[in-house]
């Protein structure tokens, strides 16, 4: 064809587009699904009963729950980073201050950072759905986020990308939602095996 051109180009590209969009929506659902069926119920739980006995429960039980050591690691670092940020900018509410000075003291919870982040919701007057909705809200934007740094989506697919699962992630809200500890369960057992390989990786960008 005259200067290399193919007839079609643009229809690959275009495929390519479509290809990659819906490979990053599976990426990003297998990470809403287990937010939902597994944290989900600690943040409702933490956030309906803001006091330190639950909280300790809810972190201890947690800290049971987690058997791959990455996504531990990951929880504990993000919960202790919020909640030290927390009891820093909501100065007013001092119970967060004094739940995090006692419970470091002991040694009694590890900071995981559902129960924080219910906990944190709950203190400063959230009802549970918000909480929920807003914990599933920062799970899919830290997802795509993170796929945007990772070069995999460019900042208007990742536009494109939350628009069009905000359906799905409503529907698992809806499906978990207001549930207690007792039901929360790992939905997606063979990604948890996967995601607990990502210390063994040569070079790698991100803690988990």
């Amino acid at each position: 064809m005259e200067d290399g051109v193919r007839p079609n180009e643009g229809g690959n590209r275009k495929r390519s587009f479509a290809d990659l969009l819906q490979w990053s929506q599976w990426q990003l659902l297998d990470s809403i699904l287990p937010t939902g069926s597994l944290l989900l119920p600690f943040v409702y739980s933490a956030t309906v009963a803001p006091n330190l006995k639950n909280w300790q429960k809810l972190d201890n039980v947690l800290e049971a729950t987690l058997t791959n050591e990455v996504g531990r690691k990951a929880s504990i670092s993000q919960g202790s980073s919020l909640i030290r940020v927390a009891s820093a900018v909501f100065s007013e509410y001092s119970c967060l201050k004094s739940f995090r000075d006692t419970c470091l003291a002991s040694g009694s919870v590890s900071f995981h950072h559902a129960p924080v982040f219910g906990l944190i919701c709950g203190v400063i007057g959230l009802d549970s759905e918000t909480s929920q909705r807003a914990y599933m809200f920062l799970t899919m934007r830290d997802v795509i986020s993170a796929a945007t740094r990772l070069n995999l989506v460019g900042p208007i697919a990742a536009s494109v990308l939350q628009h069009q699962m905000t359906h799905v992630a409503e529907s698992i809200l809806k499906k978990w939602m207001d549930r207690s500890v007792e039901d929360a369960c790992q939905i997606t057992p063979l990604l948890d095996v996967v995601q607990g390989c990502h210390a063994y990786l040569f070079s790698r960008m991100f803690c988990s």
